[in-house]
């Protein structure tokens, strides 16, 4: 099926609601809640688990299983410990970078409500005297305005409470969309757009399809580990983001060759069972989609290697999205490689026949 842009304005208001809001890891509900809102017309259920992972079920009846995954969780900040002084020092939640913490605002989340601060720095001419040139994980902290610990309490900050970045989404040079959290809640609005499309066009699938947005990943793919024993799939294709590798400071060598707008990014690795991977390269070629390949030493570092190695073996594919500055606040993706990894996706799905072994062995 050839289709034109696939995105519509419904789809963008959805898209920056999605991602302005705050979705940290272990703290994933609100987003959920937008996610399941939007996805709601075009699926037949939903279930969720324990710990927030979300799943729109459409045909859920059918014997035969499929997944479409991202994930929906974000990077974030622990409050670990509160000066006298009423400063506060943190640990990550998942892969946060202290090197681009320093000067950044935050929100600081608790049960009184967002508590806003700022990560202080000291001057320059300052830091050469003191010899801390740089930001580390044991100098940067949070000031938000008080004095004394008892101030900050007062406020409801305590240990324990999660700390985002209050960055939110906008469009660069018409094509690129900047935000944080592009890792991975993009990956959920590529799967809802998916859903969007097979109810609009009026496609009837002969299996289950379950869009599946889970929780955890940021701290070892956790949420999927639990939903994939739930929902036992026969089948999964996963959606993650990549590095754009043409960016300064990273080597090409080894990781590879990668670049936004050129098109979905198709993963070689252990987790990815070659079938799968040789359905969606068919079906790339023949929709004339671009696509790129990427190889992944041993683990694919995705959920892909949850669903892969779950259940006796699911086999699974992973279709990503080249980004760059991964792990900031300025997360960059190309319209067009969003709009081509919905496109190969949804016609992944309309290739898939329940009646085709997968098995690796023919």
């Amino acid at each position: 099926m050839q289709m034109k842009s696939v995105l519509n304005k419904k789809s963008i208001n959805f898209l920056e609601k999605y991602l302005n809001n705050a979705s940290p890891t272990g703290y994933e509900s609100s987003g959920q809640e937008i996610w399941m809102d939007y996805l709601k017309p075009y699926v037949d259920t939903f279930i969720t688990d324990s710990y927030g992972t979300a799943v729109g079920i459409i045909n859920p009846d059918a014997p035969f299983k499929v997944v479409i995954e991202g994930h929906a969780d974000e990077i974030s900040w622990y409050v670990n410990y509160i000066t006298p002084e009423g400063l506060i020092y943190v640990i990550r939640n998942g892969g946060s970078d202290h090197q681009i913490a320093a000067s950044k605002r935050v929100n600081i989340h608790t049960k009184k409500g967002i508590v806003k601060g700022v990560f202080g720095w000291p001057a320059i001419h300052t830091r050469i005297a003191t010899k801390e040139e740089s930001p580390k994980l044991d100098n940067i902290f949070i000031d938000v305005g008080c004095e004394t610990k008892d101030e900050v309490e007062a406020l409801g900050v305590h240990v324990g409470c999660v700390i985002t970045y209050p960055d939110a989404f906008m469009i660069l040079n018409k094509n690129k969309f900047v935000c944080r959290a592009l890792d991975n809640r993009m990956g959920g609005f590529m799967i809802a757009e998916v859903a969007r499309l097979l109810k609009e066009n009026k496609k009837t699938l002969p299996f289950g399809l379950y869009i599946t947005n889970s929780v955890q990943e940021e701290i070892g793919l956790r949420g999927a580990e639990m939903i994939t024993h739930t929902i036992q799939p026969n089948l999964a294709i996963i959606t993650d983001v990549c590095h754009d590798t043409t960016t300064p400071m990273i080597d090409k060598k080894k990781e590879g060759e990668t670049k936004c707008g050129a098109g979905p990014v198709i993963t070689y690795a252990p987790a990815v069972q070659n079938n799968v991977r040789e359905l969606i390269l068919e079906v790339a070629e023949k929709n004339k989609i671009p696509f790129q390949r990427l190889a992944s030493s041993r683990a694919t570092g995705t959920d892909t290697d949850a669903f892969a190695y779950s259940n006796g073996g699911v086999p699974s594919a992973l279709i990503s999205l080249a980004l760059r500055y991964m792990h900031t606040t300025v997360e960059m993706v190309h319209k067009d490689d969003v709009e081509n990894v919905i496109k190969l996706i949804y016609n992944s799905l309309l290739e898939i026949d329940p009646n085709k072994s997968f098995s690796y062995f023919k």
